[in-house]
């Protein structure tokens, strides 16, 4: 049965590279992928996907302005798809993101959704929010903190290094912009929290 499956992760956790190696298994059994990915994420070229690792694919690419039930109505007409793969799924709508719902239930082609869950602020993408809501199943892409812990947030540095706090929730970038890290130290990157010199020394006035 199909099922629509979201894979999420924070920045640089591999969500692309499992995309392409799963892309990979099906086309090694003679079945056929199709793979979407964002038009504004041109890092690896045009309409393509590519992983940090170096491998990388061609694929159609999605606005948001696209009905991506009737484009994958129109291909299921025209030629076999056995599986869909969509990167960069945060930058869906939330209408494309039932879109793909209905493609699973309506079309009986299974949906993979790979992509990011908050933003550099902690906040939820609203296409990640809808797949959360709707998906049938979601898998967690981990990668850790430098501090050994598992990486849920990210921090993303401007042009002097400095980390954000305060800008557009879309801007395209790799590791030169975004660092993967634990709560605990998301917040204080971000000033959420004292560092630990300074909550030490806040405690020894209090004493």
């Amino acid at each position: 049965m199909a099922k629509l499956y979201f894979h999420y992760s924070t920045m640089n956790a591999g969500k692309s590279t499992a995309l392409l190696q799963a892309a990979h298994n099906y086309r090694e059994r003679d079945m056929v992928p199709y793979l979407l990915t964002a038009e504004m994420d041109t890092r690896a070229g045009e309409a393509r996907i590519g992983s940090r690792i170096g491998i990388n694919s061609p694929s159609d690419i999605f606005t948001p302005d696209d009905d991506l039930f009737d484009r994958l109505q129109t291909r299921l007409a025209t030629q076999p798809v056995d599986c869909v793969f969509v990167d960069e799924a945060q930058f869906l709508t939330p209408a494309q993101a039932w879109q793909l719902a209905r493609a699973v239930d309506d079309l009986g082609v299974p949906v993979m959704c790979y992509g990011l869950r908050v933003d550099f602020l902690g906040e939820l993408f609203l296409g990640s929010a809808v797949l959360l809501a709707l998906a049938d199943e979601m898998r967690e892409v981990r990668t850790i903190c430098h501090c050994g812990k598992k990486a849920t947030m990210v921090i993303r540095r401007d042009a002097d290094g400095q980390v954000a706090t305060t800008g557009a929730q879309v801007q395209i970038g790799g590791n030169e912009t975004y660092v993967s890290l634990c709560r605990k130290h998301w917040r204080e990157a971000v000033g959420d929290v004292k560092s630990g010199d300074e909550r030490n020394r806040l405690n020894a006035d209090r004493g």
